[in-house]
């Protein structure tokens, strides 16, 4: 006797829900990648829409900055790649060509007060992944 295969219902699994790091760009926010992408203490570059480039970080406690990822001093782009510390309470990248260090929330050159980066807004928005 043979019996006909049974038939199971099976259910795709559910992507779970991701945190999306966005940036505040002409045009309105654009995302960048998941808050799960970036470690504390390293920094990524991301190619905005308009061509420029922002250098992406967390902190300890979750919070993303952006920043340009042009260094005004040499004319690099490599701000993302810069070490992260504190001091005084003011995050910081300090470049990894001279090492001068900039405000993550401000921009503001902490050794030179007349060299900046631009800041961006940033924020972070819960979602689910689409499967």
């Amino acid at each position: 006797m043979t019996t006909a295969p049974s038939s199971t219902l099976t259910t795709p699994p559910i992507a779970p829900a991701t945190t999306t790091v966005e940036i505040l760009c002409e045009d309105g926010w654009f995302a960048v990648c998941s808050l799960d992408d970036l470690i504390a203490g390293r920094g990524v570059a991301a190619l905005l829409p308009d061509g420029g480039q922002a250098a992406l970080f967390v902190d300890r406690a979750g919070r993303a900055y952006a920043i340009g990822n042009r260094d005004p001093f040499t004319g690099a782009y490599v701000l993302s790649r810069g070490l992260t510390g504190s001091t005084e309470g003011r995050p910081f990248v300090a470049s990894p060509l001279l090492k001068q260090r900039f405000d993550l929330a401000t921009g503001e050159c902490l050794d030179d007060a007349a060299m900046s980066v631009p800041t961006y807004r940033v924020r972070t928005r819960n979602g689910a992944t689409g499967s």
